[in-house]
């Protein structure tokens, strides 16, 4: 007699992509920082069926669905292969935050061609003068108020600085939506993101003021690999720091043909993605570009965002210094 047994799946047909990503979202459920509800709505966009979801899970030692209900003495039971931790509070007041109304830099909405229209957000210093520019990926949440305060922060230290929402080719951030935003960024093509991220660099270079060949990038998780990729991608990118970013399994050009000084930024504690690091240390000496990196003590995936429960105050203002001095000493010196 037949049966409606859910087909076999193995997690190795998942891309690097909807693997990082899916399991960022596991970790951050297992760390209270998603609902349990969230979580699940987003790995099945991530992984495009309810068997892949299923069988990431699983490997990631989670039940895809909720067991049966327990009884009333064992109800407070955590229903998880690892019980999730309890949500940390965002900090309320972000010492390294800039305002959108700080009198020293000015913020705006924009956008620019490529084969679509591509929406961003541009943070300059409003004295005139010239300076370097500095293209800033978001995480995988899409283009937020924290990334748009990150550009007003590279703003306040000397940079004219643009995000772009790579979920532009989606209809925005805004309209696809949280849960949905990280399924989309998972399964785009990557040659589309190389595209729009050059395009953040050719709107950079038309902007008034701005110092002629001195661009770079920086980016966050999701973001931070894809700084790597611009990085080999773009032979005007001159600095990069990419945060605790995954190195691209199958780039569409390998960073050893980078023009880049790039300093990694990771977390002590981020073991899902420090594995990592070797491979694009040893890139980079391939490409005989200046390259440092740094684990940043008692700090998580995601410690910079002062928005998310990951936050650590002492690792994102070290990283932050760091950071400028990088961007300072290979855009400006």
């Amino acid at each position: 007699m037949p049966t409606n047994k859910r087909p076999d799946f193995d997690v190795k047909q998942l891309t690097q992509m909807q693997w990082y990503l899916g399991t960022e979202m596991v970790e951050d459920y297992l760390d209270g920082h998603l609902s349990r509800r969230s979580m699940l709505k987003r790995v099945l966009y991530i992984t495009g069926s309810s068997a892949a979801a299923a069988a990431l899970l699983s490997a990631c030692g989670v039940p895809a669905a909720a067991p049966t209900a327990a009884p009333a003495q064992t109800a407070a039971q955590p229903n998880t292969a690892v019980p999730p931790g309890p949500p940390v509070s965002p900090a309320k007041n972000p010492v390294l935050g800039v305002a959108a109304t700080d009198p020293a830099v000015e913020g705006n909405a924009v956008s620019y061609d490529t084969d679509i229209k591509v929406s961003a957000y541009l943070a300059r210093p409003k004295a005139a003068g010239s300076y370097p520019g500095i293209v800033v990926i978001h995480e995988n949440r899409g283009l937020t108020d924290h990334i748009r305060d990150v550009a007003r922060r590279l703003a306040k230290a000397g940079f004219i600085a643009v995000a772009p929402d790579l979920v532009s080719r989606g209809g925005g951030t805004d309209t696809v939506g949280p849960d949905k935003v990280p399924g989309w960024l998972g399964n785009a093509k990557e040659e589309d993101l190389v595209k729009d991220m050059n395009g953040a660099v050719d709107f950079l270079e038309k902007q008034p003021g701005l110092l002629a060949g001195k661009l770079g990038v920086m980016g966050f998780c999701y973001g931070g690999g894809q700084t790597i990729q611009l990085a080999a991608a773009n032979s005007k990118i001159k600095a990069a720091v990419p945060y605790y970013g995954p190195v691209p399994s199958a780039p569409l050009k390998p960073i050893e043909g980078t023009n880049a000084a790039i300093f990694a930024v990771y977390g002590a504690l981020d073991n899902r993605v420090n594995g990592t690091a070797p491979a694009l240390e040893e890139a980079m000496k391939k490409a005989g570009k200046p390259f440092d990196k740094k684990q940043y003590a008692d700090a998580n995936h995601a410690f910079n965002n002062d928005t998310g429960g990951s936050y650590n105050e002492a690792a994102a203002v070290a990283a932050w210094a760091d950071t400028l001095a990088w961007f300072n000493k290979y855009l400006k010196g």
